[in-house]
């Protein structure tokens, strides 16, 4: 339980950080997202995922 918290503290620090360097940038980005079709989103969110599970069955392996 506690590892899971430290990922979720350090999700949210590093989108915390993003948001706050770049506010433009991400503002742009999310209006590129609303234009995308939701099959699209879907399959950038599984390969996100999938790549989040690899680096910490890599890293705890």
């Amino acid at each position: 339980m506690n590892d899971l918290l430290t990922a979720l503290g350090l999700v949210l620090v590093i989108e915390g950080a993003i948001y706050a360097l770049f506010p433009e940038g991400m503002q742009r980005m999310m209006a590129l997202m609303q234009e995308m079709p939701p099959g699209t989103l879907r399959a950038a969110g599984l390969a996100s995922a999938a790549v989040g599970v690899a680096i910490v069955w890599a890293v705890r392996g």
